[in-house]
C-alpha cells in the first residue's frame, strides 16, 4: 500500500521562514538594475545643474540609484554638503530626502 501524498510535500511548507525571506530577498536582487558609471563631463554637469537649481530655488529632476534600480523625483534642493557629499531635498510627498551625489544620474530642470 503507497502513501496517498507522497511526492506532492510542498517544500516551501518545510522551510524556515529566515530561508524563504533570503530566497525572496535574492529573486528581488536579480531584477535589480546595476549603477552606471558617469564620465567625468556629465559629473561636472550634474554638480553645477545642483548648484543653479539651489541658488536659483529651481524644482527639478533628480534621477538617482538607490542601491537597487533608478528612481526619478521631483524635488527643490535645499543645501549641498561636501563633507558628506550628499544633496538635501525636499520633495512634495516627503519630507526630506538626502541623495548622494555619486548616486546621482541625471539632473533635469522643470
Amino acid at each position: 500500500m503507497e502513501p496517498k501524498d507522497r511526492g506532492t510535500i510542498k517544500w516551501t511548507a518545510l522551510m524556515m521562514p529566515e530561508h524563504v525571506e533570503m530566497i525572496q530577498k535574492l529573486w528581488k536582487e536579480d531584477e535589480g538594475e546595476e549603477k552606471k558609471v558617469l564620465d567625468e563631463s556629465q559629473v561636472e554637469e550634474n554638480s553645477f545643474a545642483l548648484q543653479r537649481a539651489m541658488n536659483d530655488g529651481l524644482p527639478v529632476e533628480l534621477k538617482y540609484h538607490n542601491g537597487f534600480k533608478y528612481i526619478s523625483v521631483k524635488v527643490k534642493i535645499k543645501g549641498l554638503d561636501p563633507y558628506t557629499k550628499k544633496v538635501r531635498c525636499a520633495a512634495p510627498n516627503k519630507e526630506s530626502l538626502k541623495v548622494k551625489f555619486e548616486d546621482i544620474f541625471k539632473v533635469i530642470f522643470l
